[in-house]
C-alpha cells in the first residue's frame, strides 16, 4: 500500500523548500556583498569584527578569486541552519528577544529580534563548555590557586569550588553547568587555557569559526561587562556546534552530578544539581515536549535569560532562547510560550 503522507510530513517539505530559497538568496547577497563592497573585514564603533574569518582563514576570499572555496565556506554557515526572520508579534511573548527552531528540520518556528546585542548573563558558558570540549582532555587534573578565584564576586553563582582544591576538567565542567559556578568558569579557563585571558581568545575565535558574529566576550562566566554581549541567533548556533559532543547531553540532561575530589584539607564531595524550573517542578512544558537540559543566566543588566534544548513525541529537537525577561515568572511564561509553538 501507498505509504500515507502526514500532515508534519508536508508541513516540513513546505518549510524545507522555502528554506532552501531564503539561503539562496542570503548566500547571493552574501558574495555579492563580499566581492563589491567588503574586500576587508568590516568593524563596528569598538572596533569588533562584523564579518570574522572562519578558522584558518586569514583573509576574505571572493568568488571571482576562489569560487570553490567562497562556496565551501558559505555551506559552513549555511548547512542544515535555520534563518531567522521577523515573526508576526506573539502577545505571548515579552521578552526582548526570543526564538525557537527546530533543530532535526531546519524550520524557523519564532523569531523575535534573534539578531539584536544583549547581555548574555551566565548564558556565556555554553561557550565556555564548548572551548573547554573543543580543547580540553576532560581527564586532566588541575588544582585550584587563589587567584583564579579572586576577581569573582562571592555573591554570584558558585559551585563553591576553593583554593587548594584538585579536580578533572569534567567535574568542572559538570560544576559550571549544572549550579552554574562562575568559580568553575574561571578554573575552566586556566585548565584548558592556562589563563583566562587565553580561553577568552579562543571563545572569540570559536564564535567567529562558528558564524557567531554578534558575540563577543571578555570572561568566562558572564558577568556583566560593556564588551561582553550576544545574540539569540548566535545562542542556537552554539547550540548547534555543542550537539557534536555527546558529552554536552550527558551533563545537561543529568539531574544532579557528584563531584568527588581532593581539597586542601584532604576528600571533599560536593553535590550539584541544575536549576531550571521546568525540572524542579516549578513549571510545566506543554503536552507533548521534552525539555531535555539548558542553561539560565541573570544579571540586573541582563534580566532573566533562558536557552533550552527540547524534543517532541517524534524526536525532533528544538532550541529555544529567551532574553532579558523582566522577572523569573515571565520568564518561564515566555519559553512556555515558544514551546508551545512545536507541532503536535
Amino acid at each position: 500500500m501507498p505509504r500515507k503522507t502526514t500532515a508534519k510530513q508536508v508541513k516540513r517539505t513546505r518549510k524545507f523548500l522555502q528554506f532552501s530559497a531564503a539561503l539562496l538568496a542570503v548566500s547571493i547577497c552574501i558574495a555579492i556583498i563580499v566581492h563589491f563592497v567588503v574586500p576587508d573585514s568590516p568593524t563596528d564603533s569598538s572596533g569588533i569584527p562584523m564579518l570574522a574569518a572562519y578558522e584558518g582563514q586569514t583573509e576574505l576570499k571572493t568568488f571571482e578569486s576562489e569560487p570553490s572555496a567562497f562556496w565551501d565556506e558559505m555551506s559552513l554557515f549555511g548547512e542544515k541552519l535555520c534563518v531567522a526572520f521577523e515573526s508576526e508579534p506573539d502577545p505571548g511573548i515579552t521578552a526582548e528577544a526570543a526564538v525557537i527552531f527546530d533543530q532535526t528540520t531546519g524550520e524557523v518556528l519564532y523569531s523575535h529580534n534573534a539578531y539584536e546585542r544583549l547581555y548574555p548573563a551566565s548564558i556565556t558558558k555554553c561557550m565556555t563548555l564548548l572551548v573547554a570540549l573543543k580543547y580540553g582532555d576532560l581527564s586532566s587534573q588541575i588544582t585550584v590557586e587563589g587567584s583564579m578565584l579572586s576577581d569573582l564576586d562571592p555573591g554570584s553563582s558558585l559551585a563553591y569550588i576553593k583554593a587548594g582544591d584538585t579536580l578533572t576538567l569534567r567535574d568542572l565542567l559538570y560544576g559550571l553547568m549544572l549550579p552554574s559556578g562562575n568559580d568553575a568558569a574561571n578554573v575552566i579557563a586556566y585548565c584548558v587555557a592556562g589563563s583566562e585571558e587565553a580561553f577568552v581568545e579562543l571563545m572569540n575565535e570559536e564564535a567567529g569559526r562558528i558564524g557567531a558574529t554578534g558575540s563577543h566576550f571578555v570572561n568566562a562566566h558572564g558577568l556583566t561587562d560593556p564588551s561582553h554581549y550576544t545574540t539569540a541567533y548566535d545562542i542556537y548556533l552554539i547550540y548547534n556546534e555543542l550537539l557534536n559532543y555527546q558529552e554536552f547531553l550527558d551533563i545537561i540532561e543529568a539531574p544532579s552530578y557528584t563531584a568527588r575530589y581532593t581539597g586542601a584539607n584532604g576528600p571533599v564531595t560536593n553535590e550539584w544539581s541544575r536549576g531550571i524550573r521546568y525540572f524542579t517542578g516549578e513549571y510545566k512544558a506543554p503536552n507533548g515536549v521534552t525539555p531535555l537540559g539548558g542553561k539560565t543566566g541573570t544579571t540586573p543588566e541582563a534580566g532573566y535569560c533562558l536557552s533550552l534544548l527540547s524534543t517532541d513525541e517524534t524526536g525532533d529537537l528544538y532550541v529555544s532562547v529567551v532574553l532579558k525577561s523582566e522577572s523569573r515568572p515571565s520568564l518561564y511564561e515566555n519559553m512556555t510560550t515558544l514551546l508551545s509553538k512545536i507541532p503536535k
